[in-house]
């Protein structure tokens, strides 16, 4: 990550969403994190194993969790952290990818869908980014319609692209430009 970009995420530390706060981890989070991560279901697509102890995701937030671009998903109405979004940012390229895991307790609540609207927003009109892309294993189909429902298109399929805990994966592709982003919104702000 290119050092503009850098200082623009430590601006940017907190961000809002109806129902959510994107924030640093804090050591206070490593029940919760230990609670997703630590679910064999919800870590069945992240390359990472399940976490095994508490400890060991204390450790995760330590080492990982701390750095620029990774965001703690807090439900505002308990304070509890209920996943993870971390933003990848390829400065050379003007572009971004990223990743997530929530907390299998939230899925299908629209959670995701919020983050991903809120972090588009912030990768093309805070970071003026020109890209951002992703990609999901053709076994979860819920994170596709994540990208989906935030307007990216799907680019394509590698088939058995990667190894994943021993298990060849295919994984699709999707992407969306600034200049699709901004047309979305412009035609949402007009319906709405």
């Amino acid at each position: 990550m290119g050092r503009k970009y850098s200082l623009i995420l430590s601006q940017y530390k907190n961000l809002y969403t109806s129902r959510m706060k994107l924030r640093p981890f804090s050591m206070e989070d490593r029940k919760d994190v230990f609670e997703f991560a630590g679910d064999e279901e919800a870590t069945k697509f992240v390359t990472w194993e399940a976490h095994k102890s508490i400890d060991q995701s204390a450790n995760s937030i330590l080492n990982y969790y701390s750095r620029g671009g990774v965001y703690a998903i807090e439900l505002k109405e308990n304070k509890k952290c209920i996943g993870c979004f971390d933003i990848r940012i390829d400065s050379e390229n003007d572009k971004a990818s990223f990743g997530y895991i929530l907390n299998r307790q939230y899925w299908n609540k629209g959670y995701m869908t919020e983050v991903l609207d809120l972090m588009l927003k912030l990768c093309f009109d805070v970071l003026k980014l020109n890209r951002v892309e992703a990609e999901h294993y053709t076994e979860n189909p819920g994170s596709g319609r994540v990208m989906q429902k935030c307007n990216m298109k799907f680019e394509g399929r590698g088939i058995q692209e990667v190894k994943v805990k021993g298990i060849y994966h295919d994984v699709d592709h999707y992407a969306i430009l600034k200049s699709d982003w901004i047309k979305y919104n412009t035609e949402k702000d007009v319906v709405n």
